[in-house]
């Protein structure tokens, strides 16, 4: 008999990169204590360019200071992976789990995050695919759709993927995306010929594929105005 598993997600909006990361940090503490249960953060960015801990700058191709003149901000991470964009429009999803609980070593996750954002393009009948030699994320025939970049600590997770739903796909041009310089981003709207519910629609169908492939057997939601309650109470 399978043991239920609960998952608890949480729906922020839109956050500021550097509060989520020390959400994160924080979340990530907690879980390996066995304080909180797997949880998983939902939400969005302002435009927001990111490296990983390689530090691979010069795929950055404008002066930090011309980002600032645009509106985006620039932060280095502790994450795998190359540079890239996080911006309004994205689906960005921060598993905060613990990977023996689950049963899954580093590899399998990551794989599993690319069947997750696989899964729900393939609702919009849209057909994706992992990506190949030298390639991180998911994509469309050779066009980039999904980025990762994790942070495994003593087998708790951190950080996560990126699905573009209808990002404004001009802030990619300021960066080799994931350090790969011959290959286009697209955006779900860009890919599919179905009209697009709203995003929150979308979101939500992303967390329930995550939540299968994952194997929890319940979701418990919790949106922005209860964590601010919650966390006041502590």
């Amino acid at each position: 008999m399978r043991v239920p598993r609960n998952l608890e997600v949480w729906r922020m909006g839109t956050v500021n990169y550097l509060d989520a990361l020390k959400l994160q940090v924080k979340l990530a503490s907690d879980r390996k204590t066995g304080t909180i249960p797997d949880t998983l953060l939902s939400l969005q960015h302002p435009p927001t360019y990111t490296l990983g801990k390689r530090r691979t700058d010069h795929n950055l191709l404008v002066p930090e200071s011309e980002l600032k003149t645009m509106g985006a901000e620039l932060h280095y991470t502790q994450r795998g992976g190359d540079i890239t964009f996080h911006g309004p429009h994205q689906a960005i999803l921060y598993p905060i789990i613990s990977l023996r609980d689950v049963g899954i070593g580093a590899r399998n996750y990551v794989e599993k995050l690319e069947l997750t954002m696989i899964e729900l393009a393939s609702i919009y009948g849209v057909n994706a695919r992992p990506g190949g030699k030298c390639e991180t994320g998911v994509w469309v025939g050779e066009r980039k759709i999904g980025a990762i970049g994790v942070q495994i600590s003593s087998g708790i997770t951190s950080h996560g993927l990126a699905f573009n739903i209808n990002p404004d796909l001009s802030y990619f041009k300021h960066i080799v995306p994931c350090g790969i310089s011959d290959k286009e981003v697209t955006s779900l709207s860009r890919e599919t010929d179905k009209v697009l519910p709203d995003e929150e629609v979308i979101h939500e169908q992303l967390i329930s594929c995550f939540g299968r492939l994952f194997g929890f057997t319940s979701i418990i939601w919790k949106d922005k105005s209860s964590i601010v309650l919650d966390n006041e109470q502590d």
